[in-house]
């Protein structure tokens, strides 16, 4: 008998400090109206600064949560995987800090590098190790920590608007039933320049220097305007090359959960897709871009308001920095 993979349960967690787009205003040159026209964003939670936590944090909070839900103790796992591009630190990976804090001894823990794009490849990864056999039971996380590591002036107001803190995780089993149906994973690394932080840096010797530092090299760059030609191009093209994969129409999917990098992109890949916005769950207008973990944040958020049950069909969607992309079929 063919083994599968499914999502059995999900979590999430945020800082409870909210940062509106009017705080913003306070701090750099831009409006709330200005941020709303270009991303659709509201607010944003970001930790806090007399109290800073880590991604493996966060991740931690989540992942308690999904793991309540799925009645697993930390001892059933058998694989963590961690997708962030903010780790706790340079290294190890936060997935071995998460892994060190869930109280488990020698239990493996993987990081996955590819930034908004990361939870669908490690959707990807645990569907590939159940199918063969290697786990049982995989802890997913996808965590970030923007706020620390943003430009909070009118320099770097164009990214710094975008960003949250937050944390998503699924808990994936072994199963008789397809609950991963297919997955489709994408890379164009001629693009990686469009969006990156560029130091510190192995490349570079020192890592950092003043230099770079007065030049704000250590801040997050981004093309927007080339981001977004490229997302709206990938994701419709991704989301049929993995729905022809799990052999299903767009008629047969329930709801489309999209990474939240920008409103418009969603609204123009719905487009796209003939697809009526109800549909597409939004939820950047109160979280802003989680990066790895908007996906299972909106995940999680469909599943607790009831717009994915038992039975739906979910359509995964996320383009990013690299450029990464992929989309994902689920029935829960």
């Amino acid at each position: 008998m063919t083994t599968c993979a499914r999502i059995v349960s999900t979590g999430m967690a945020v800082p409870d400090r909210i940062v509106t787009n009017e705080d913003l205003r306070q701090w750099m040159d831009t409006s709330d109206e200005w941020i709303r026209q270009r991303t659709g964003i509201e607010q944003r939670h970001w930790v806090r600064p007399d109290e800073p936590e880590g991604a493996s944090d966060l991740g931690l909070r989540a992942a308690t949560a999904a793991l309540d839900e799925a009645g697993w103790d930390a001892q059933d796992i058998d694989l963590i995987l961690f997708a962030t591009l903010s780790p706790d630190i340079e290294f190890p990976g936060s997935g071995c800090l998460l892994q060190h804090k869930l109280g488990l001894e020698t239990t493996p823990a993987m990081d996955i590098r590819n930034q908004c794009s990361g939870f669908l490849y490690g959707l990807a990864t645990a569907d590939a190790w159940i199918r063969a056999g290697m786990a049982r039971r995989i802890l997913l996380v996808g965590a970030e920590v923007h706020s620390t590591g943003l430009d909070i002036s009118t320099r770097g107001r164009a990214v710094t608007v975008i960003f949250g803190d937050g944390a998503g995780a699924a808990c994936i089993e072994a199963s008789p039933e397809p609950g991963i149906l297919a997955t489709r994973l994408h890379a164009q690394g001629e693009f990686a320049g469009c969006l990156m932080t560029e130091a510190p840096a192995s490349r570079h010797w020192p890592r950092i220097d003043a230099q770079m530092i007065a030049e704000g090299r250590h801040f997050p760059h981004m093309e927007g305007p080339t981001v977004f030609k490229h997302a709206v191009r990938r994701l419709p093209e991704v989301a049929a090359e993995v729905l022809e994969a799990a052999n299903v129409s767009l008629d047969d999917i329930d709801i489309v959960v999209p990474h939240q990098a920008n409103l418009r992109i969603n609204q123009f890949v719905a487009r796209a897709l003939k697809l009526d916005e109800s549909r597409v769950v939004n939820n950047i207008q109160r979280y802003g871009n989680t990066t790895a973990a908007s996906i299972p944040i909106a995940l999680h958020e469909a599943r607790q308001d009831g717009r994915i049950a038992p039975g739906s069909t979910v359509l995964f969607l996320g383009f990013g920095a690299g450029f990464t992309w992929g989309g994902a079929v689920c029935r829960f």
